[in-house]
């Protein structure tokens, strides 16, 4: 006898595709009016787990080489050569020599201040804007103020091979409605867990779909304004258009062999981040889906950027992104849609000026470099300057909160307008920060 328990055992998945009738118009993830005039429509976030050095990749200092241990600190000059972008001028280690062919396109910030200078904090305060507490993630507020532009995807989805420092905290919603926690994926033949139906459960999907009816209009009847169960509910929607949507965004089969020379598909690279080519043409294929928020985590919390014994790491590090993010750039400009993407490329900290354990660097939260592309941002332009051993910031420093305010500013948002009700007070990405960098804008 088919019982209620047998048949949920029997299906992972319970997707009725009635919640048009049941959610009406309070869809937490419907499209919703920007604030302002918005320059992008969605974000790509690449995350450098480990804190890369600013030093020895895009901050480079020559001068710090030739004092190589002077001082009580044992000063270290950058490991690796570097050369100019041949258009803009922009310098880049040579371990990034595909990025910096694209640099001309690329707003570079050398002047970020980190939010605390521990992995988990620091990690924490780049996506949620707090080192401290649990606050929702910057893709969550997006997702929240904008909601998504396809229906058959999530708004919100991180490639995250191993998850970074912070774990889970890095992507989820927190206060926020929970339809706009961020969906993991893992590069490889499933990439979502859970997300085909058994043969056997299909057999049974007209009896699913007059089951789930019944019990999500009684259940929610009870409970109109719990936006947790509505969300819930609306996540099993997703999850079954996902089921044809998510598994075509992930065949790479159906790209033409020019674009996966392009991303570096046919390398032969070795370390951690060796599926990070995968993961970059994901991110445009997504983004070309109309997800709102895409992040790409480089490597996650195993063997990463954080060389504290051995500087030359950095270098099969920078191998296995460079040239799938420079491909990625590239892309999207020859497909126009570079204009209304923002590729932000960011890490926690930087690293000391000088050595730790052998050859390698300690952690450095006063200054460090991230930089953003696309969506409106100045290409080829250098903001902030650091002095000559990359100690400080020397000029325009900037903020976590000022680098979020920007961001959402450019994607429509008002930072001080975007806010969400939550133990008697109002709560924003910025809290009572940040300021709207109209300097880094075209």
């Amino acid at each position: 006898m088919l019982t209620r328990r047998s048949l949920l055992a029997r299906s992972p998945l319970l997707f009725p595709g009635v919640l048009s009738e049941l959610l009406a118009a309070d869809d937490p993830l419907a499209p919703r009016r920007p604030h302002t005039r918005a320059k992008a429509k969605r974000l790509i976030m690449i995350y450098a787990t480990g804190g890369v050095s600013h030093i020895d990749t895009f901050d480079p200092k020559p001068l710090a080489k030739g004092r190589d241990g002077q001082g009580p600190d044992k000063l270290m000059g950058n490991v690796f050569g570097a050369a100019p972008n041949k258009n803009c001028g922009t310098e880049v280690s040579d371990i990034f020599p595909h990025l910096r062919g694209v640099m001309d396109e690329v707003c570079l910030i050398r002047s970020m201040k980190a939010s605390h200078f521990d992995h988990s904090e620091a990690t924490l305060g780049m996506h949620t804007g707090s080192p401290t507490f649990a606050r929702p993630s910057m893709g969550s507020w997006v997702s929240y103020g904008l909601g998504t532009l396809n229906q058959n995807l999530p708004s919100f989805i991180v490639i995250c091979p191993h998850l970074p420092y912070g774990g889970t905290q890095v992507y989820a919603s927190d206060f926020l409605p929970a339809a706009h926690q961020g969906t993991r994926v893992i590069p490889g033949d499933r990439p979502i867990a859970n997300l085909q139906t058994p043969p056997a459960a299909r057999d049974l999907q007209t009896l699913e779909i007059d089951l789930t009816r019944a019990l999500n209009q009684r259940h929610l009847a009870a409970r109109p304004h719990d936006t947790a169960l509505a969300a819930r509910i609306k996540s099993f929607e997703t999850a079954f258009q996902m089921q044809t949507a998510a598994p075509e965004a992930f065949d790479l089969a159906q790209e033409p062999a020019h674009i996966r020379r392009l991303y570096g598909l046919d390398r032969k690279v070795k370390g951690p981040g060796a599926d990070f080519a995968w993961q970059c043409l994901v991110a445009r294929r997504l983004a070309e889906r109309g997800v709102r928020f895409i992040e790409l985590i480089d490597t996650g919390s195993r063997p990463n950027w954080d060389s504290h014994g051995e500087m030359k790491e950095h270098a099969d590090l920078a191998h296995n992104v460079d040239q799938p993010t420079a491909a990625l750039i590239t892309d999207l400009k020859q497909r126009g849609m570079l204009d209304e993407t923002i590729i932000l490329w960011a890490t926690e900290f930087g690293r000391t000026p000088w050595r730790e354990g052998k050859n390698g660097r300690g952690h450095h939260r006063d200054c460090f470099s991230v930089w953003v592309a696309g969506g409106g941002f100045k290409p080829g332009h250098v903001h902030g300057r650091t002095d000559d051993i990359g100690k400080y910031t020397e000029e325009n420093p900037v903020e976590v909160h000022d680098l979020h305010a920007t961001l959402l500013h450019q994607l429509g948002m008002d930072h001080e307008r975007l806010t969400h009700r939550h133990a008697g007070r109002d709560f924003r990405l910025t809290d009572v920060h940040g300021r709207v960098m109209t300097e880094l804008l075209a």
